[in-house]
């Protein structure tokens, strides 16, 4: 269900990287989410860093739309760099798993095989 990858990089130069391999794919990123910041400017103690990427690719998108209007809730897709106990992971949990919990279209599947492919690539490249 999950893919995840451990890297020798700084967390800051993993999302560095993880940034561009996304547009290198023709994905775009939506939004950038710092969990660790975001808790700690809440007062929690929170030791760990963790950001998680909101990537797209409006075709890809507008495809699994065009097949189940409800599968919004599933988008965009997200894949995080985060640390754990003083190492820097960068994981998704997988499109195919996730959708066809949803739905059991088969081209609702093609299309995220297709993703799935797209954003190990993504991950595999910033590692």
């Amino acid at each position: 269900m999950y893919y995840i990858v451990e890297t020798e990089k700084s967390f800051d130069q993993a999302s560095i990287d993880l940034d561009l391999a996304v547009k290198d794919h023709g994905f775009g990123v939506l939004h950038v989410h710092d969990l660790g910041a975001t808790l700690r400017s809440k007062g929690i103690a929170f030791d760990e860093e963790c950001k998680v990427f909101e990537v797209c690719n409006p075709a890809q998108a507008a495809k699994v739309l065009a097949t189940d209007m409800r599968l919004n809730m599933a988008l965009p897709c997200r894949i995080s760099v985060f640390t754990d106990k003083g190492t820097t992971k960068i994981g998704l949990i997988k499109p195919v798993q996730m959708l066809s919990a949803l739905s059991q279209d088969a081209a609702l599947v093609q299309v995220a095989k297709e993703v799935e492919e797209k954003t190990i690539q993504m991950v595999d490249e910033a590692r």
